[in-house]
């Protein structure tokens, strides 16, 4: 409990708190450290004189001095200080005797300032640490009795009777412990032998020291000395300084040394040589310096921060080459230098102005704050604009932040009001901060939408009632004026009203699809959404959203030529003499999509012959993979897979049939052609190789003859025997063979249809470059129509037909 004018409460949880007298109504109180979130440390308002019931309205707080924590916050109910953060008297000041912490009580309505000073008691929550779990003495064995030895003292982050009280040594033969104390107040231990050692019967001592702290309950740590018996080393290092002392800016570079200890012994050889070592010191400085074990320079490592620790408190160790040693303490005292701007802080502020405010009003209350020290830290604010606003000096670093004049909304709306703080360093260093401050009025302004018009991308074949785009618009106006109510203009696309297309959501301006759009449809169409707000009267103001389709892979291709299969089929005419990559033929495909989706690639996906012809991956150009050979099948069937690039990929199929052949007479077969491709073409040349041998003469005479009788004859056309391959399924102008059919090669053939005879005789007669197969020499019959009439070639006239 808190109390005041030097009055004393002891409390039943062991701790008191003192409430000083007042001094520009500062109030102070002390506690342990380590309280529990919310436990209470005083009454503010009882103690300050105030009323508990108020403190709400008069916007009651606690401030603390830049980023440092809020350990401690205010009740407004029942005016107690409460404890916000569990609070840790080792971390915030070490091994300091006083530990206060300083906050600032606020009140607005009038602004009342109250300082609030927070002592600190440590409690015993840290046991005693050596510096080493281990600690080695070489001890020679011509030691006198009564020889002291030092032993590294242990480091208690408590402090006053909390911290290392005492020291106890395990019972052993040969040393006893005593307890010593420097200068600076720490206790140390002293190993004092008490019987003399003997190499001979014991080369090594193993002993046990626990230091006690003074607390309660009482805390202990324990350290081991391995004790080396050696030759004889009676000096102990002896520094030249019981303390050094050490100042640094802290803007000092790193590696830069601070200060270097010295310590002589005045032992000869390895025992007068010194090493030094840190024997205590707090984990901040063993982050910021180093010291090196042999020259005693103390450097340096990590950037130094007044605002975070002023001062470093280290104790350095001497040993020599056998053990003994002696230590020195180390204080580094870091000096201020302006580094720090000052801070703003916006503590309050009156958001929007009404325009009828009359001059003197305070809209805002300003705190400013500098980390550095002295005339580091003295700051004045101002305002450099010419606003009708001023800073009137409160308490301390506060500021009101008042109206100078008339506002007109109508005039200037907003106002950006910067405010510059600049400290009284050498040299100065100054912060600013803006404050947006808005002035009220009626509706004098329609919704402005953030684009002047919007573009939506829907893919076609979406779900009716998914999201297109969104629209917004702002409205700068108060409550209801600023409210906007988003709706579609009346209109039509293609005739049909746009509210079956698209609807949009009043509130938030969400553009809903109607139905399910078909890019094969319509590609694109334009609404109007009109935006309104809620005043009166209301406002409202226009904007176009262009709507455009995006294609999907809903449409496979569709292949023009070949014509699909039905009741005929298509036919090419390929010369026996045709070479490697000579045109055969080509397959034409379309797709109703765009894009990649559009993009066509051609695969054989089953052939007669594998090896014999290859497609044109993107072109669709059937062409001979190697010059035919007469041991090829005169007969060969392709299927043709069209695929195009979308995702998933769709596909559609063609068969093309092909006949090689350079004598008519093979023709009346093609009744035949639709077999079924499964039949091995193994089959075949195996039947060939039968008949060969016995048919080679008889076919070797009979093409003499019959080249000796078209040479005496001059060929005419009889066009009522003649084959009639018309070019009804090529599209005009096909592409790549000059508009003129289906076949490009270097080579032409002059073909006879000889009379008398069922079978035809095709005879190569010349050969020309860049001629073509006419597109009206294609064949087009079904397998019975050519079977009949192939079979009226028997007694009729000679018929010629010109391939080119």
């Amino acid at each position: 409990m808190p109390f005041s004018c030097g009055k004393v409460l002891v409390c039943s949880v062991s701790f008191f708190l003192l409430t000083l007298p007042p001094a520009y109504g500062d109030v102070s109180y002390s506690f342990p450290e380590e309280m529990k979130r919310g436990s209470v440390i005083g009454n503010l308002a009882k103690d300050l004189g105030l009323e508990a019931s108020r403190l709400s309205a008069r916007k009651a707080r606690i401030d603390t001095e830049g980023n440092r924590k809020r350990y401690c916050d205010i009740n407004l109910t029942s005016g107690d200080l409460i404890v916000t953060e569990i609070i840790d008297r080792e971390e915030l000041c070490g091994e300091k005797l006083s530990c206060l912490l300083s906050f600032e009580f606020v009140l607005e309505n009038p602004l009342e300032l109250h300082r609030i000073l927070l002592q600190i008691q440590d409690v015993n929550d840290n046991s005693p640490i050596f510096p080493k779990d281990t600690i080695k003495l070489d001890i020679g064995e011509s030691a006198d009795k009564g020889a002291r030895y030092r032993v590294n003292a242990a480091h208690d982050a408590d402090i006053g009777q909390n911290a290392v009280q005492s020291y106890v040594l395990q019972r052993n033969n040969h040393f006893v412990l005593s307890v010593q104390t420097t200068s600076a107040g720490s206790k140390y231990g002293e190993l004092v032998l008490d019987k003399e050692l003997d190499r001979e019967k014991q080369q090594e001592l193993q002993l046990l020291i626990t230091a006690v702290d003074g607390g309660t309950p009482q805390r202990s740590g324990t350290v081991v000395i391995h004790v080396t018996v050696l030759d004889a080393n009676d000096n102990a290092p002896v520094f030249s300084q019981d303390v050094y002392k050490a100042s640094l800016p802290e803007n000092s570079p790193l590696y830069t040394v601070v200060v270097t200890v010295s310590a002589t012994d005045a032992d000869e050889g390895v025992n007068g040589e010194v090493m030094y070592e840190f024997s205590r010191m707090s984990d901040k400085a063993r982050k910021m310096f180093t010291l090196d074990q042999k020259t005693g320079d103390i450097t340096l490592i990590g950037e130094l921060d007044y605002e975070e620790e002023s001062k470093y408190e280290m104790f350095v160790e001497g040993k020599d080459g056998y053990g003994l040693s002696s230590d020195t303490k180390v204080i580094i005292d870091i000096t201020d230098i302006n580094d720090n701007a000052p801070v703003i802080y916006l503590k309050s502020l009156s958001n929007p102005i009404p325009e009828n405010a009359s001059p003197g009003t305070e809209v805002g209350i300003i705190n400013v704050q500098d980390r550095d020290s002295e005339n580091n830290r003295q700051v004045r604010c101002s305002i450099q604009q010419n606003v009708p606003f001023k800073l009137v000096p409160s308490i301390k670093n506060y500021y009101s932040l008042v109206t100078t004049g008339e506002l007109d909304r109508e005039l200037v709306s907003d106002y950006n009001i910067t405010i510059t703080a600049t400290d009284e360093g050498s040299p100065p260093l100054s912060s600013t901060k803006s404050v947006q401050l808005s002035v009220a009025d009626v509706n004098d302004n329609p919704p402005v939408f953030e684009e002047q018009s919007y573009s939506a991308h829907v893919t076609e074949n979406n779900q009716p009632g998914s999201s297109v785009c969104s629209v917004t618009a702002r409205d700068p106006d108060w409550r209801q004026n600023g409210t906007v109510i988003y709706s579609l203009l009346p209109g039509e696309v293609n005739g049909v009203p746009v509210s079956s297309f698209l609807s949009v959501n009043g509130d938030t301006g969400v553009i809903h699809a109607g139905r399910s759009f078909d890019y094969e449809q319509f590609m694109r169409f334009k609404v109007h959404v009109m935006a309104r707000d809620n005043g009166s009267p209301p406002l409202s103001s226009n904007v176009t959203v262009s709507v455009f389709v995006t294609d999907v892979n809903d449409n496979s291709p569709q292949i023009l030529y070949p014509a699909p299969e039905g009741n005929s089929f298509m036919t090419e005419l390929v010369p026996k003499a045709a070479h490697g990559g000579s045109l055969v033929s080509k397959v034409i495909a379309v797709d109703a999509d765009s894009g990649q989706n559009a993009w066509l690639s051609y695969h054989i996906v089953k052939s007669t012959d594998p090896g014999l012809f290859t497609i044109g991956l993107h072109s669709g150009e059937i062409r001979a993979q190697r010059d035919i050979s007469e041991s090829d099948s005169m007969k060969q069937n392709l299927i043709v897979s069209v695929k195009d690039n979308g995702q998933p990929s769709l596909s559609a199929t063609c068969s093309m049939y092909l006949v090689i052949s350079d004598n008519l007479a093979e023709v009346p077969e093609l009744k035949d052609i639709s077999y079924d491709e499964s039949n091995s073409k193994l089959t075949s040349y195996l039947i060939i190789a039968l008949v060969s041998v016995s048919t080679f003469f008889l076919t070797f005479i009979i093409v003499i003859l019959a080249v000796r009788f078209c040479r005496r004859r001059k060929p005419r056309l009889l066009f009522d025997g003649a084959v009639a391959i018309p070019s009804a399924y090529l599209p005009p102008n096909y592409a790549e063979v000059d508009g003129a059919g289906t076949l490009r090669s270097t080579y032409n053939y002059d073909a006879y249809l000889t009379t008398g005879s069922r079978t035809s005789d095709f005879k190569f007669v010349t050969s020309y470059n860049d001629n073509t197969l006419p597109a009206d020499q294609t064949l087009r019959k079904t397998p019975k129509d050519f079977a009949e009439e192939l079979d009226d070639f028997d007694g009729s006239s000679q018929v010629g037909l010109n391939c080119k």
